[in-house]
């Protein structure tokens, strides 16, 4: 007999943290193909470089701070054991792609101009427009700069996150002296828009007009060189209560500390002198590693949201109107339609505006008791905020759980936390020891001397914004059954949190995990019994080595599963004898994939569920999350053929994973199949 395998090898594992650029590689890769419409190249590249900073703001310093441990501590599910290996593979990694962006960035500006968007170096202009230039500098800009001089009596300077910066070499007598100067950007547009001379539109950097004009800054010095330089830092804070404070008093301590977190990469311009990038990362005390080298037009390319977000629709993707089923028509009540049977409404191919409608109509009708609903991320549109201001002055009873750790939202959170409760509504924060990231509604209405809950759950939150860009699916019911259990859950949340007796839905960290993993044990069981068995699963993440182990045993067994995993992925498909049965794809394309359905064969009677959760410890063990079945069989059999398989079908943006930890495209023998342009163009199919 042989020697069991042991599932939790580390070498069965795909690291996270490369898993995680992998994901940015997918993106920059969108960012360069030419069948997608300039702007939105334009606009990948922005989201591929935030990544980017995300990951070294929220990832690298926890790697960081180990790295320095004497011990070797293992990172994850995978074979890197040594932190300092894992490092140099990431920045090995990292200095890959930041040569991408560069290179992406150069061919975008270049097919920009030929379509008439043309950004220039201030010294090729024309003598009219250097004059408009020095005007704009002496009115716009130079009131806001403050040179900062770095000698012995002065301190080094404090340098923000992300800030854009320009560090000024003067030379006088014999020696050097160096200044810092912080660029405007936020206050003023990165590009700054120029008079043209020619159809179409022309900028300038706004560093550049900065750079040109430096001399202003010290007159009477020789400024020998400037160089544009930006420093990332530890933006991954941890909220931390005492008795002496309340959460939202940790959360704004935790926001103020976030502005000052450690330095944990400097990016400089490649040309900037050896002695001057040695001052600055001295004083930032950055290890070599830590200091990284690009070109001038390859700094701070999240500004690039500008140039995508200008109006030119030849230029972006072509607009379509999302569908609306005619039972969510104004001329009907949103009550009725979903007491006659559940409902989902996939996004944004059927608009989010069915949900703002719906929380209206509640706010309106004079038989609606109470609203509930979580809120994790709300954006700038006020349209969820204004409904639930309604409902509340027309005398409804209204309850919000606001949760305040939504990263890098806490300060919208807390601000609209604060104005909920002057307005009389309930506000609460959940359990203190997790984030709450479900994203659940219910509405409690008077009819015929009974109350019915009206529900809705979905993957997506309640942002009327990221709906238009996410691809989400909600989830609208009566059902008596599942309105009791989330009732039961917001009560758990509002109250005490703790185990419940839910009869239908999955809620983290209580039931969620076990309820994955007996299920995916079953597949294997069934299929060794010669009954039917299949998996498939959609989520964002796929990083929880408990339930990895799991689908390796099942595949072991002879199940066939398919996962559609978009971003961060550890398990390694194609090993032979272990994983040769599962099958992994990653779909990056017009819309972020963000739904999550998981599906489960169960020997001919399937079961499906979707929510909020992805397959990672935070969301199964840190995280109050939600799965809800799917109980209708027709809608069951609907999702699963004209949207779960549609994605699994995708061979024109879908790519596969080898078990080398590489995405490849899919290769397609017939006919091409784009999952997201056929939900444009079969948009509401899902309801037949």
């Amino acid at each position: 007999m042989g020697e069991e395998i042991d599932l939790f090898d580390h070498s069965l594992y795909i690291n996270r943290e490369l898993s995680w650029l992998e994901f940015n590689r997918r993106c920059l890769a969108e960012a360069g193909e030419q069948s997608v419409p300039l702007l939105e190249r334009v606009k990948f590249l922005a989201i591929a470089y935030g990544n980017m900073d995300e990951f070294f703001m929220i990832r690298v310093p926890g790697l960081l701070q180990r790295e320095e441990s004497s011990s070797l501590i293992t990172i994850g599910p995978d074979v890197y054991h040594d932190t300092k290996a894992l490092m140099s593979e990431i920045y090995k990694t990292v200095d890959d792609l930041v040569d991408g962006y560069e290179a992406c960035w150069g061919r975008l500006r270049k097919e920009l101009s030929e379509n008439g968007v043309r950004i220039h170096d201030i010294d090729v202009l024309s003598d009219g427009r250097k004059a408009w230039v020095q005007d704009y500098y002496r009115e716009r800009v130079h009131p806001l700069l403050t040179p900062l001089a770095l000698d012995i009596s002065h301190p080094f300077p404090f340098i923000s996150s992300n800030s854009l910066n320009v560090a000024v070499k003067i030379s006088n007598k014999n020696e050097n002296i160096y200044a810092r100067v912080k660029v405007p950007v936020g206050i003023l547009p990165r590009f700054v828009r120029i008079p043209s001379e020619s159809p179409g539109m022309d900028f300038v950097q706004l560093e550049d007009i900065v750079m040109s004009h430096v001399n202003e800054l010290f007159p009477g010095m020789n400024v020998t060189g400037a160089y544009i330089f930006r420093v990332t830092r530890n933006a991954d804070v941890k909220v931390t209560i005492d008795e002496a404070c309340d959460l939202m008093s940790a959360v704004e301590t935790s926001i103020d500390s976030r502005d000052v977190g450690f330095p944990v990469r400097m990016m400089v311009e490649e040309d900037m002198p050896l002695e001057m990038v040695t001052l600055f990362g001295k004083n930032l005390k950055l290890r070599d590693n830590q200091i990284h080298k690009a070109s001038l037009g390859g700094m701070l390319l999240t500004d690039l949201w500008q140039i995508a977000s200008i109006d030119l629709p030849e230029l972006k993707d072509e607009y379509f109107l999302p569908y609306i089923p005619p039972e969510f028509g104004e001329d009907r009540s949103i009550f009725d339609t979903i007491r006659e049977k559940d409902w989902i409404i996939f996004h944004p191919y059927e608009p989010f505006d069915i949900i703002v409608r719906f929380l209206n109509e509640a706010a309106d009708d004079v038989n609606v008791q109470s609203i509930k609903i979580c809120l994790y991320r709300i954006g700038k549109d006020r349209s969820i905020i204004n409904a639930l201001r309604k409902a509340r002055m027309k005398g409804k009873t209204v309850s919000v759980l606001m949760e305040l750790r939504a990263k890098f939202d806490e300060t919208n959170n807390i601000y609209l936390a604060r104005e909920l409760e002057k307005i009389g509504i309930h506000v609460v924060y959940g359990p203190v020891d997790m984030k709450v990231h479900s994203k659940l509604l219910q509405v409690v209405r008077l009819e015929k001397d009974k109350l019915i809950r009206y529900t809705h759950m979905s993957s997506g939150n309640y942002n009327t914004n990221t709906s238009k860009q996410y691809s989400d699916i909600s989830f609208l019911t009566a059902n008596k059954e599942i309105g009791e259990d989330v009732g039961e859950l917001f009560n758990a949340l509002t109250g005490v949190f703790g185990p419940r007796d839910y009869k239908h839905i999955l809620v983290a960290p209580i039931t969620l995990k076990k309820a994955l993993i007996a299920k995916i044990k079953r597949e294997a069981e069934n299929h060794s019994k010669g009954k039917k068995a299949y998996i498939a699963m959609k989520a964002n993440g796929l990083v929880d080595s408990d339930i990895i182990a799991e689908l390796y045993k099942a595949s072991m067994s002879g199940v066939k599963i398919d996962l559609n995993i978009r971003g961060l992925c550890c398990l390694r498909p194609g090993i032979r004898g272990i994983s040769e049965n599962i099958r992994v794809i990653s779909i990056v394309d017009r819309f972020l994939e963000h739904a999550r359905i998981y599906y489960f064969e169960n020997a001919g009677d399937p079961e499906m569920y979707m929510g909020s959760s992805d397959v990672m410890p935070r969301n199964l063990i840190a995280r109050v999350e939600v799965l809800y079945p799917v109980l209708d069989k027709r809608m069951l059999s609907n999702i699963k053929k004209n949207i779960l398989d549609i994605h699994l079908k995708d061979n024109k943006k879908a790519k596969y994973l080898t078990s080398d930890g590489r995405y490849l495209p899919v290769k397609a023998a017939g006919r091409k199949l784009r999952s997201q342009k056929w939900f444009i163009e079969n948009r509401g199919k899902w309801h037949e």
